[in-house]
């Protein structure tokens, strides 16, 4: 797939002040400072388009980018940063759980993984809180640049290894670096195959 136009749409708390979910939406989620605002301003050609910040924490709204006219990416707060108070963590759980549990036009959550760490329970969490919801995710190993690529597949390993106690079926997994560009094509080649498969939910103006 060749990424022609990127371009913001909107940051919201509110599922129900999304834009209609007529168009597949892929949403980018990961534990703060996981490299997230780097990787999708990689994977869409636009150094700036995604704000990228040395503070974790810094995603705080729900961000939607139109990628080619046809597709979103959804840029969603970064889990398990400590630095903020528990009310607005919750708060953040909150809209994030609604929107992924409700969102008709999301069609996989990307989480990301930060390559460097042996598994980290509180990815391994979420994927799990994922799969209870039956909510369709991909694995996304960031950073891959940072160390050699034995250290790389034996995080990812373990990993899926962790996943495997819980998963009949390990999802996609895909490892990358937003310095590098390694991984890009894989991830927007996996997109392109689903948004093959998408249809407009029939009841889509509810939200």
């Amino acid at each position: 797939m060749v990424i022609k136009t990127a371009a913001f749409v909107c940051s919201n708390t509110q599922v129900s002040a999304l834009p209609p979910p007529i168009l597949p939406e892929y949403a980018f989620i990961g534990r703060s400072n996981v490299g997230k605002s780097s990787l999708i301003n990689m994977l869409v050609n636009q150094h700036g388009l995604a704000k990228t910040s040395q503070r974790p924490g810094k995603t705080q709204l729900i961000n939607h980018f139109l990628i080619n006219e046809a597709w979103y990416i959804v840029d969603l707060p970064g889990y398990g940063y400590a630095r903020v108070s528990k009310t607005s963590r919750e708060k953040w759980e909150k809209f994030i759980r609604a929107y992924i549990t409700k969102r008709e036009s999301l069609q996989c959550v990307f989480v990301l993984i930060d390559s460097r760490l042996e598994p980290q329970q509180i990815d391994i969490e979420f994927c799990y809180w994922l799969g209870e919801r039956q909510i369709p995710f991909s694995l996304i190993f960031t950073k891959a640049d940072k160390q050699g690529m034995t250290t790389t597949q034996k995080n990812v390993v373990g990993f899926k290894r962790k996943l495997g106690e819980f998963f009949e079926e390990i999802p996609a997994t895909f490892i990358t670096s937003a310095e590098k560009g390694i991984g890009k094509d894989e991830v927007l080649n996996f997109i392109y195959e689903v948004n093959k498969d998408f249809v407009v939910p029939t009841d889509y103006k509810r939200f």
